[in-house]
């Protein structure tokens, strides 16, 4: 064991050392890797978004029995959960609207739950949140969604509201973490409960993310035009990759905490 934890310690000292362009490239290299895995491992692709879904309800009741049995929402970003709430009723919305599956009701899981935790962090656990730390301004993502949404959506033949709500809802995901990231930015230190719930997300969306990726690839860029012309399927593609690389910092420094048997996870400045 301990000859394990030397050698994944110095493998982890020789990334560090390693100039951005490398780590890029190795975080690249890695991604790809564990694409080629998932496409030789799982045989129906859809299992991916639906493991995806379900992995960020256990990240949510990984939050729930924080809540619950610590008494405490200290480290976590009403602003997160809030978006996360915005995103998910209007993508509920529109799998209603538009199309009915296992992903709504697996949606609809979701969104009580994350209502249980706003509700919990605005009254019941009010004294614990961290609000000076939480000062992510949500507007700086929210409009740019709205105006993103309104000028690149689908070109399916659903009504244009429609169309425009859940474009919507696929830009606030990508970004919805944000506000949750500075939170731990700004205090350093991550407590277990709130890294295992972030780094859940984390695990989500690249499950998401190589749902789509392996979609495209499978049915050799057809499902590209299913989604419509112009600029629309490429944002789709873009906003996985963004949301993916955006908690790539995060769980390397959370793999790094579990493997170094370290229970509090201590972020170094600029991880966000």
């Amino acid at each position: 064991m301990r000859a394990e934890k030397r050698l994944i310690h110095a493998a982890t000292m020789w990334v560090r050392r390693q100039p951005p362009k490398v780590k890029a490239f190795l975080a690249v290299v890695s991604g790809m890797a564990a694409l080629v895995l998932l496409r030789f491992i799982v045989h129906d692709h859809d299992n991916l978004f639906v493991a995806a879904e379900s992995v960020h309800s256990l990240g949510i009741s990984v939050l729930i029995y924080k809540l619950t049995k610590e008494k405490t929402c200290a480290g976590l970003s009403l602003k997160s959960q809030e978006l996360t709430a915005i995103f998910l009723a209007v993508r509920l919305y529109c799998s209603f609207v538009m199309e009915y599956d296992i992903h709504t009701i697996l949606d609809l899981a979701t969104l009580a739950t994350t209502l249980w935790v706003i509700y919990m962090i605005r009254f019941k656990l009010k004294s614990s949140y961290m609000e000076d730390k939480d000062n992510f301004a949500i507007y700086y993502v929210v409009i740019p969604c709205a105006v993103l949404a309104l000028c690149i959506h689908p070109s399916t033949s659903h009504n244009l509201m429609n169309r425009i709500f859940w474009a919507f809802c696929v830009y606030l995901e990508a970004v919805s973490v944000l506000p949750q990231l500075q939170v731990m930015q700004n205090t350093k230190i991550v407590e277990p409960f709130t890294a295992h719930y972030v780094f859940a997300l984390g695990v989500a969306r690249f499950l998401s993310c190589a749902h789509w990726v392996l979609q495209v690839l499978d049915s050799r860029g057809h499902l590209l035009v299913a989604l419509g012309y112009g600029l629309w399927p490429s944002m789709v593609l873009i906003s996985e990759i963004v949301q993916t690389f955006i908690l790539a910092d995060f769980c390397y420094y959370y793999i790094k905490s579990v493997f170094g048997g370290q229970l509090v996870l201590r972020l170094p400045s600029g991880v966000v």
